[in-house]
């Protein structure tokens, strides 16, 4: 069996998000790459990401890197994100550079390009992923190993990236199914069932007799929730915990803005 076929495989199979994200990590790094982004919206509207709390930012980047490129929003600043969200499939980075060289990046692109070489961001891939729903985004920035060239990236792409392209396609479509692990803070396990019920169709008492608890203590658990999700009605707290796959979730409560510099190693290969 191929390896690719075999990281296709144990993706496909993957349980959790973190699983997930930790083979991809090591199926990238087989190729080549070995810093890896993805970002991803369901709230997206027309020249808008909608609200960035409601996002997944994946990255195995290191957390200086995080905090001065990402958490402070310059990727969305970049050449190769206005690529994105264009466009779908894949794109090598030697296009921003084409790009710098005909002067038709604005300055706050050449800040951004500047401010991710100086990070070891300077040869690799993105892709842009499609979705049949115009409200869905999502994106995965591919960063070669330092000292391979964008020369060596596009050789390799040229002969391995429909591969590359696949395996990467299928942990999309893999971790939409899965509990989003969103920016903001995760719903509680008793927010989460009080939400549950109320997308059953129960009442405030129904829900009070089956969890055990007082009519009150239902509503404070569905005011948090509100809180937590940002939303002003139970209905709406209901749908959008829905749509972030939150809700049924089991066990596999979700994480939060997650780093993992080490994911590769928690895999057998």
């Amino acid at each position: 069996m191929s390896n690719a076929l075999t990281h296709m495989q144990r993706i496909a199979g993957a349980r959790t998000p973190e699983e997930l994200w930790a083979h991809l990590l090591v199926a990238l790094a087989d190729y080549g790459f070995d810093r890896v982004n993805y970002g991803a919206t369901r709230q997206g509207r027309e020249g808008s990401l909608g609200d960035m709390q409601d996002a997944v930012f994946l990255s195995n980047h290191a957390r200086g890197v995080m905090s001065d490129y990402f958490d402070m929003g310059f990727f969305m600043r970049t050449p190769m994100f206005r690529w994105v969200l264009t466009h779908t499939g894949a794109c090598s980075w030697r296009w921003a550079e084409e790009e710098r060289r005909a002067g038709r990046l604005s300055a706050e692109e050449l800040a951004a390009q500047d401010m991710a070489r100086r990070a070891g961001m300077v040869a690799g891939y993105s892709i842009s992923f499609a979705d049949p729903s115009p409200r869905n985004r999502a994106a995965m920035g591919l960063s070669a190993r330092r000292g391979l060239s964008q020369d060596d990236v596009d050789a390799l792409w040229a002969e391995r990236g429909d591969e590359v392209h696949t395996i990467c396609q299928i942990m999309h479509l893999k971790i939409q199914v899965m509990p989003l692990p969103v920016q903001r803070r995760p719903l509680s396990p008793r927010q989460r069932e009080a939400l549950e019920w109320v997308a059953e169709g129960k009442t405030t008492q129904d829900i009070a007799t089956i969890m055990g608890i007082s009519p009150a203590m239902v509503e404070k658990h569905l005011r948090l929730a509100r809180e937590v999700l940002d939303v002003d009605t139970t209905a709406h707290a209901v749908a959008k915990a829905a749509l972030l796959n939150h809700l049924f979730a089991g066990d596999h409560v979700p994480f939060r803005n997650l780093t993992l510099q080490s994911a590769s190693d928690q895999v057998d290969r």
